[in-house]
């Protein structure tokens, strides 16, 4: 198969849009080896057909410990790294069946629409803030704090408190290639997990109507899981519940700066906002380039035999725009009917959350184009700098509107 593609992460075109990349990545064949922003060779899966297929394969497991290339697990840091392992996005049954049952509850579609009025009233607030100046950074006055309130008001994480545990997600996500920092990293994760321990015991003190004390009841009454499962599912949520979403938002916003035919559409029908918010998933979601998995027994895909243990990428942001699944993938199109895109993923680690960044994304993004007329970039759309490497969206979204 020859020498495996490294992705131009210095390039930046590739950075400001990877897709003609993927294009001709895929049209080399459905499984192709490539070398990964941290340096690690994966095996990606381009076509949809075996993406779907191998993300609810139970021989594919999410679990670093499965895989025979150490790095990845080696950039955590040893305190934390058991921990972390036993959170829910990397195990599997039963133990995930039991972690996710205990917290399904609260992001059921029902529940998350009783959750529309506040995210609305924060929405609102956040704009209320900058519509006198007549212009903003969508990222960091908007897209940032509303999903970052709340996921923290959902947990019961005091105000307070927010913008230290952003800072330490930053730096332990390290959205750009090449091998992270590991002193600023383990620094960044001691200091989240032992905030997150001083906050839980505080629940346990002064129990809330809040999700992590909730969390606290069924490990101290329930024995429904354990201290380090406490903390992990605690990291996890407070995480996985804000980030993806910022990128949902920023990301679908820029989309339609640059397609401003597809805003008109939006604008002239807010009716077609909930499928608007699954095209912006599709077109170019905040998973990118795709997920990790690695095979417990050597598996065929794409007729390729991937063995054991090897690094799989399943690349649903390549997925996404298979011309065998989607017609004309490459065209956002807000009025996109039968949208099933794997921008949440598949099976069992299907995104929790799902339902929630859903209601946020078609909140604030059908809010700003009634709020803000005249919507504009104030740079041109090239100059955007963009996050990359295993997330993707706008690092700043600047744009002009008319005051009011």
């Amino acid at each position: 198969m020859g020498e495996p593609t490294v992705f131009p992460y210095e390039d930046p075109a590739f950075a400001a849009d990877p897709f003609p990349f993927y294009k001709a990545l895929r049209g080399r064949g459905p499984v192709r080896r490539v070398v990964t922003a941290r340096g690690v060779e994966a095996w990606l899966i381009a076509r949809y057909e075996d993406g779907l297929a191998a993300l609810s394969d139970p021989r594919l497991s999410s679990d670093f410990r499965d895989a025979t290339d150490t790095r990845l697990l080696d950039q955590l840091p040893s305190m934390e790294r058991e921990s972390f392992l036993r959170s829910m996005i990397r195990i599997g049954p039963p133990d995930h069946t039991r972690l996710r049952r205990l917290v399904s509850k609260a992001f059921t579609v029902r529940r998350v629409a009783a959750l529309r009025p506040r995210v609305q009233g924060i929405t609102d607030r956040l704009l209320d803030a900058v519509t006198p100046a007549g212009r903003a950074d969508l990222v960091e006055d908007f897209a940032l704090p509303l999903p970052v309130t709340v996921i923290s008001e959902l947990l019961g994480v005091p105000g307070e408190d927010r913008e230290g545990f952003q800072e330490w997600t930053d730096i332990m996500l390290a959205q750009r290639p090449g091998p992270p920092d590991r002193e600023l990293t383990d620094s960044a994760w001691q200091q989240m997990w032992s905030y997150l321990e001083r906050l839980l015991a505080a629940k346990r003190k002064r129990p809330a109507d809040d999700l992590l004390s909730a969390l606290v009841t069924a490990r101290d009454e329930e024995r429904s899981l354990d201290e380090d499962e406490l903390v992990a599912m605690s990291f996890l949520l407070l995480v996985a519940g804000y980030v993806t979403t910022v990128n949902l938002i920023g990301g679908g916003v820029a989309a339609l700066l640059a397609h401003r035919d597809q805003l008109k559409l939006l604008r002239d029908d807010p009716d077609l906002l909930p499928g608007a918010v699954e095209e912006f998933l599709r077109y170019d979601g905040p998973i990118n380039p795709g997920i990790i998995r690695f095979p417990t027994e050597d598996v065929e895909i794409g007729g390729v035999t991937i063995p054991r243990g090897a690094t799989v990428l399943v690349a649903t942001a390549i997925a996404d725009r298979d011309p065998a699944r989607f017609p004309d993938p490459d065209r956002l199109d807000v009025t996109r009917a039968e949208n099933a895109h794997l921008a949440f993923g598949h099976g069992i680690h299907y995104c929790l959350g799902a339902p929630l960044a859903r209601l946020e994304g078609e909140i604030a993004i059908g809010t700003v184009l009634r709020r803000l007329p005249n919507l504009a970039l104030a740079v041109p759309y090239e100059d955007l700098q963009w996050h990359i490497a295993s997330l993707r969206g706008p690092e700043h979204l600047p744009v002009t509107f008319t005051a009011s």
